[in-house]
């Protein structure tokens, strides 16, 4: 048994939460932070009525800042800190762990508020520092990245001998009721969908206009859905660990409508993250937005429809061509009811609790900074099966590519 902190208290962190508390074999004592306490107490209440896990406390800290992040944990001596806030943080909480020699979890990676840019140069460069304090820094266990990174590592363990041609596709077929919201904040969301696409080919990267290439992709259960190239995190750790890669892409469903909402935004200035006065006073644009947008946290209990996102690999195994298809669909309903969060939160605070569970219990272990699918992919795919995130897996299909 071990204490864990997990920092934010957003739809994932309340997810994160739920499911720590539903398993007090593991996460004997728990403390949620963040920037605002009351957000914290209201979550840690509904998560002791719902699982009776009594030893959930709060806290409220300042995440960038790290005398402040260090006390805390020094003053709850948890094992592990799950950070489930914003990337922004991801640093200040990675050497707030140096500090005090706690393993570090989070589920994307570090992008400056500055510049509208992730990659993982920046936490990969703490590699020789958590190796000499003893700890691990498991980078990006979410769903994608995260389950994603895994089904590939699953992919390469069991089914091929070289994979070639890797299709991450990410499809969100519900509808929450909204004429515009993002399914996570939307200040992130917004920095994100808008760069320029790109994807891995042969030893390069190759850059093209946000939502230039678009494919009609079939997904389980849900049918056809124009599916957008965009560039995300994961793909720069897989074509790292798996060298026999030779293109690797990166696949989003968006509807019409909100690709005209997102054009308006940027073509108005509301996706600016550069400072503008008004009256006076400097404002993000961006940041502005966010505060008038609808709060993801609050979209799940109208929410219908599933989400389904997996990996389509295309290799060899004993010298023939092999196909294979591994994805999970999730109800945005059964999520809601559960945790009382919407199916993209549950997608991404489930798996960053498993990955917690893999460090505490040591079915993950080492020393240094690891992309998750450098661990086992086996027992983290039995636990998704286990614990909401059933996932399923075909071999010599058409994979539409």
């Amino acid at each position: 048994m071990s204490k864990v902190m997990i920092i934010g208290a957003g739809g994932v962190g309340r997810v994160v939460a739920f499911k720590c508390a539903q398993h007090p074999e593991v996460f004997s004592e728990i403390l949620l932070a963040s920037r605002t306490k009351s957000k914290c107490d209201v979550i840690a209440a509904d998560a002791k009525a719902a699982t009776g896990h009594q030893h959930i406390t709060t806290a409220a800290v300042d995440a960038e800042n790290v005398p402040e992040l260090a006390a805390l944990i020094r003053s709850f001596g948890p094992k592990l800190v799950i950070h489930v806030a914003l990337p922004y943080q991801d640093l200040t909480i990675m050497e707030a762990c140096l500090e005090t020699g706690v393993h570090y979890l989070d589920t994307a990676n570090y992008e400056p508020k500055d510049e509208a840019k992730f990659e993982y140069s920046w936490q990969w460069a703490y590699q020789d520092r958590f190796k000499e304090k003893g700890i691990m820094a498991v980078l990006g266990c979410g769903f994608d990245p995260g389950a994603t990174s895994v089904f590939t590592a699953r992919a390469a363990k069991h089914f091929f001998d070289e994979m070639h041609y890797l299709d991450i596709v990410d499809c969100n077929a519900g509808d929450h009721g909204k004429a515009f919201a993002t399914n996570f904040n939307p200040e992130i969301n917004i920095r994100e969908i808008t760069q320029n696409g790109r994807y891995y080919e042969n030893g390069k990267w190759v850059e093209i206009p946000p939502h230039s290439e678009m494919k009609v992709l079939n997904y389980p259960d849900i049918g056809p859905k124009d599916s957008y190239l965009i560039y995300h995190e994961e793909l720069e750790s897989l074509v790292k660990n798996f060298p026999s890669l030779k293109r690797a892409r990166f696949w989003m469903t968006f509807g019409q409508e909100y690709l005209t909402h997102l054009r308006v935004i940027q073509n108005i200035g509301m996706a600016r993250i550069d400072p503008v006065k008004y009256k006076g006073v400097d404002i993000i644009p961006l940041e502005f937005l966010k505060a008038v947008l609808p709060d993801p946290g609050e979209l799940g209990e109208n929410y219908t429809g599933q989400t389904s996102i997996g990996c389509r690999i295309r290799g060899i195994k004993n010298g023939k061509e092999q196909t294979y298809y591994i994805w999970n669909n999730c109800s945005h309903q059964a999520a809601f009811d559960e945790t009382g969060a919407q199916g993209v939160s549950y997608t991404t605070g489930v798996p960053a609790m498993i990955g917690a569970m893999m460090v505490l219990t040591g079915e993950w272990s080492g020393t240094g900074v690891f992309n998750v699918e450098e661990f086992n992919p086996d027992p983290f795919l039995d636990k998704m099966n286990e614990y909401g995130l059933p996932w399923h897996e075909e071999v010599g299909v058409d994979l539409e590519f």
